[in-house]
């Protein structure tokens, strides 16, 4: 019997944009968010829900913050669409 198990995933060897797990100071940075911040809107039902990675650990899926921006941009530009008619 071997003394070494197999690792019970592969490795990654390019990651696609999006497809990244962020931890809170890199979605904070991202958002311009604070912690207190999104959590209240994750309570809100207003910002994308992390995923558990640990015991006490999360992280974001990049693609959901990213949505979260767009979806931002895209009210800012309606708002101002409907000011200017």
């Amino acid at each position: 019997m071997s003394r070494f198990a197999p690792k019970p995933f592969s490795r990654v060897q390019h990651i696609e944009l999006g497809n990244r797990l962020l931890r809170r100071k890199e979605v904070e940075y991202k958002t311009g968010k604070s912690r207190a911040s999104i959590y209240a809107d994750i309570r809100a039902g207003s910002f994308p829900v992390p995923v558990p990675i640990g015991l006490n650990s999360v992280a974001w899926l990049e693609a959901e913050v990213d949505q979260w921006i767009a979806d931002r941009l895209a009210e800012r530009n309606e708002a101002r669409a409907t000011r200017s008619t």
